[in-house]
């Protein structure tokens, strides 16, 4: 069957999360008076966050632990002090903030024009926090591109589980024959959605992101058109 239907991941995919979040740290870290270099915070923050949101996935922390942890784990690992009260204040802040900033990835609203001019039903599937990704799409700009906007929190389970996908079926009113997800995880974007009988795209913008050979993968986003 023909792709009528196109299930788009929200972070590391359309909006540059590293970007928006290193943008976001150097503003709360001058507003609390946080005297450490952003790139060496950084360094160890980014692959811990990584981690915290796989065990987010796979259900081994709360919300609330991996808001926390990742702050804690990085500080301490830069032998920066900071009391349990600041933590909070910083977790708190940086939830509120991470939505002001709002770089996307180069190509991401022409790709998506190309794709409503060709009729193509446009949908996001995210694991991230409900309260987050809503405002990240509107003050993005990218809001009125999508039917449909699945967040895990909303269906009670995170990609790769396969409810979530079956759900975004669902609401979508699309069949998985005429459906496709694009997205940066292999885990739970790529082969979650293929394991539901989704077809699917790997966008790869990092060359250390661990690829299947079976499975198309872009580089950059405006490669998609290739495919629809």
């Amino acid at each position: 069957m023909k792709i009528e239907h196109v299930f788009f991941d929200l972070d590391h995919t359309l909006w540059d999360f590293e970007k928006n979040s290193a943008l976001t740290f150097e503003k709360i870290f001058l507003e609390n008076k946080i005297d450490l270099k952003i790139e060496d915070f950084l360094k160890v923050y980014v692959p811990l966050n990584l981690q915290y949101w796989k065990l987010y996935r796979n259900e081994k922390v709360s919300k609330e632990a991996l808001r926390y942890e990742r702050l804690k784990k990085s500080f301490d690992a830069v032998n920066y002090n900071v009391s349990d009260a600041l933590i909070d204040t910083l977790a708190t802040a940086y939830i509120d903030n991470l939505s002001n900033f709002n770089h996307l990835f180069e190509g991401t609203l022409e790709l998506l024009d190309y794709l409503k001019e060709k009729k193509y039903s446009l949908h996001i599937i995210t694991n991230g926090f409900e309260e987050v990704q809503n405002k990240k799409m509107i003050n993005s700009k990218l809001y009125p591109y999508f039917e449909q906007i699945i967040t895990s929190e909303s269906v009670g389970v995170k990609k790769p589980d396969a409810r979530v996908f079956e759900h975004a079926l669902e609401v979508s009113k699309a069949n998985k024959e005429n459906s496709i997800m694009i997205g940066d995880s292999l885990e739970a974007d790529i082969h979650g959605a293929l394991k539901v009988g989704l077809s699917a795209i790997h966008c790869v913008f990092d060359a250390t992101t661990p690829v299947d050979k079976n499975i198309n993968v872009v580089t950059s986003l405006l490669e998609i058109k290739q495919y629809l």
